[in-house]
């Protein structure tokens, strides 16, 4: 997805989804992927990402979404006429109407400390993980996309087909929602997320929010950054600089 935005309206404005009804969830166990490694999850940390929009390029969020695909499964659905695509990260581009700069920019789940996702889901499939990572439970959601329209980000996607050859530590349904799980498989196991890894630079850094030692959390505090849509006191654990 490839679109151009006010800057302005961007950081205060989003859109909303649409509801209706789901059936059946993955054959593959969230309970496991969640929890995969062996040292338990604290709120001891809060992993973040920091994106530089001075340094992102178009190919940079090409390879970002690219690499995303290729880790967690998705993109390469057979989708009737009219269904919703999967949509994980979105490559984006935010106009200043002052200057006329246009930034280049990869949205994808926030994360949030208080995500509104979780908050409207009727079944605690929508859950946040002590160290801030936002995921869905693909056995508890039942597709009533709640979630979907309480997300300032349009950051959800709703699976219309049957799905084949998912990866093993992504479990996908038909008739359930899924987002970005800042590949959380990897995270624990010491690793950056996949669309990190593809970025030949600084351009997105990763990292542990609460390690004041981190290199996240040192940049954080020498170049101005903005959350999207700050107003809502979401606290993202998503941040951008140079827009």
């Amino acid at each position: 997805m490839n679109k151009t935005l006010n800057r302005r309206d961007f950081i205060k404005t989003t859109s909303a989804a649409t509801i209706g009804v789901a059936t059946v969830a993955s054959g593959i166990t969230l309970t496991t992927f969640a929890s995969a490694n062996k040292v338990p999850v604290t709120n001891e940390k809060r992993w973040g990402m920091l994106i530089d929009t001075n340094k992102l390029t178009e190919a940079d969020i090409d390879g970002m979404v690219s690499a995303c695909q290729q880790e967690q499964g998705w993109g390469s659905e057979v989708h009737s006429t009219g269904a919703q695509r999967p949509d994980w990260i979105k490559k984006l581009k935010v106009k200043d109407k002052a200057t006329g700069k246009i930034s280049n920019l990869a949205l994808m789940c926030q994360h949030c400390e208080e995500p509104p996702c979780v908050d409207v889901c009727p079944t605690n499939a929508s859950m946040k993980r002590e160290d801030g990572i936002v995921l869905v439970d693909k056995h508890l959601c039942i597709g009533c996309r709640y979630c979907m329209m309480a997300c300032p980000y349009d950051a959800r996607s709703f699976v219309h087909e049957t799905l084949s050859n998912q990866k093993e530590h992504m479990p996908r349904g038909k008739g359930t929602v899924e987002a970005c799980t800042m590949c959380v498989h990897k995270v624990d196991k010491g690793e950056a997320p996949a669309c990190v890894v593809s970025v030949n630079s600084d351009a997105v850094i990763f990292g542990d929010l609460y390690d004041a030692s981190s290199q996240i959390s040192q940049t954080l505090k020498t170049v101005q950054s903005t959350q999207i849509r700050a107003d809502l006191n979401l606290n993202t654990g998503v941040r951008y600089s140079g827009i």
